[in-house]
């Protein structure tokens, strides 16, 4: 028999019985089907046990195969029949949208008024509540950037993040370091009073003009 409903399901199913997982297509939440025992595979496994039990007795060892060999020509029937249960159990907890085709659970991805799912009828009170919040978060940039956020940083004075002395860390607008004490901040230019030149922190002489350094 012809199955539907087989798209988006999971198969937990082993030898001793059948399960299956169907999910919203949309969301992924879902519901497992109740657990059916599959009376095959738990002769066959019961056979093994006592097979091991008792040393592998002869008798036993080909009545537990005999068993599998009846399992596996039984599962395709006993499968077909546990799978056709476990729709039937979970299709009435999902709702199928005629639009996409998509089977959506009712609690969070169904409209109701619409009678489409919510990718097809978005419900409207959420969109607007959405569109609020993201509005709010785009006007908080606009009120974040009118006013200064730097804490008065000094961004005319090139800045430095570690002592150039001893490498410890150095905080905003620090002049001295605090684990050495020595000075952070970039040596003043000098510049040569004659040409305009910048002077080298231990130059005498000009080197564009020759100027004594004044």
């Amino acid at each position: 028999m012809a199955q539907s409903f087989t798209k988006n399901y999971r198969d937990h199913s082993n030898d001793h019985g059948f399960q299956f997982e169907f999910c919203c297509e949309k969301c992924g939440n879902g519901h497992r089907s109740t657990f059916k025992n599959n009376t095959m595979g738990m002769a066959a496994s019961l056979l093994n046990a006592a097979s091991s039990l008792f040393g592998g007795s002869l008798g036993l060892d080909h009545a537990a195969a005999g068993a599998h060999h009846v399992k596996d020509a039984a599962r395709g029937a006993a499968w077909d029949a546990a799978f056709r249960e476990a729709i039937e159990e979970i299709r009435p907890r999902f709702h199928q949208c005629t639009k996409c085709g998509r089977w959506v659970c009712p609690e969070v991805c169904w409209n109701p008024q619409r009678g489409l799912c919510e990718d097809c009828a978005p419900r409207l009170e959420e969109h607007a509540a959405a569109i609020q919040a993201q509005v709010a978060v785009e006007q908080m940039w606009d009120k974040a950037r009118g006013s200064d956020q730097t804490g008065g940083a000094d961004l005319q004075t090139a800045q430095t993040a570690t002592c150039p002395h001893c490498r410890a860390t150095i905080k905003q607008n620090a002049k001295f370091c605090e684990e050495c004490g020595k000075p952070v901040g970039a040596a003043k230019k000098t510049f040569c009073a004659e040409c305009g030149t910048e002077l080298g922190p231990n130059a005498k002489f000009c080197g564009g003009c020759g100027a004594a350094r004044g």
